[in-house]
């Protein structure tokens, strides 16, 4: 993939023509992690002929320094700390717990903004495609994968469109595949890699899911 990426869309395109293998599966769901990686999923469910939902994870960034991820959690409870940064910056455990009780407070609201009361989608025995729209720390993307382990699907691919080398390599032991498509060194952030990464909002998650659905009929 040529660097930077233009906007999330070209790099759904981009992935997409990565994952044509999988057009067509009855058991394929393409999960986004929202905000950022839904409008990457969003082309990748429409080029597959898939269904999109979503996969609610927050990252506990550092006080200070909210790029920077301390952990991530997933709803239902699910945790992972980067100890490495814990220990390297010191963070307290009630520092931890204060992010943590914010960031539970914003999945449940995306929870109710986005699906209301539609249930969560069944997981099991499910082909998922978990997709956001860069890596960075990997926190993130290592609690979707082991929140969605719990559910026992039949395979778990990564599917993102760029990450630092020593982070893709471990995302590609703990997912069952990973689609890259670039490592640049120094990475320095995702937004950097693209011409435009602006905010997406809770108004173009709930178009992209709307338009998905309208997609498959």
């Amino acid at each position: 993939m040529q660097l930077p990426i233009e906007d999330r869309r070209r790099a759904g395109l981009a992935l997409a023509g990565s994952l044509q293998s999988l057009t067509g599966r009855s058991d394929t769901l393409v999960l986004a992690l929202p905000r950022g990686g839904v409008p990457v999923a969003y082309e990748i469910a429409r080029t597959l002929r898939a269904p999109l939902d979503l996969m609610l994870i927050r990252k506990l960034g550092v006080p200070g320094h909210a790029e920077l991820a301390m952990g991530a959690i997933a709803i239902g409870g699910f945790r992972l700390l980067n100890q490495d940064v814990v220990h390297s910056l010191s963070i307290p455990d009630v520092t931890i717990a204060q992010v943590e009780q914010r960031e539970r407070h914003e999945l449940e609201r995306r929870l109710r903004v986005y699906r209301g009361n539609k249930p969560l989608p069944e997981l099991h025995d499910r082909c998922l495609i978990l997709v956001d729209d860069g890596v960075a720390t990997g926190a993130t993307m290592r609690v979707a994968i082991a929140s969605a382990r719990q559910q026992k699907p039949r395979l778990i691919l990564v599917a993102v469109p760029l990450a630092p080398k020593d982070i893709a390599s471990l995302l590609r032991r703990e997912a069952d595949r990973l689609v890259c498509l670039a490592t640049p060194e120094p990475f320095i952030s995702i937004g950097c890699w693209y011409r435009d990464f602006h905010q997406v909002s809770d108004e173009e998650v709930s178009a992209l899911l709307s338009m998905s659905q309208q997609d498959l009929g």
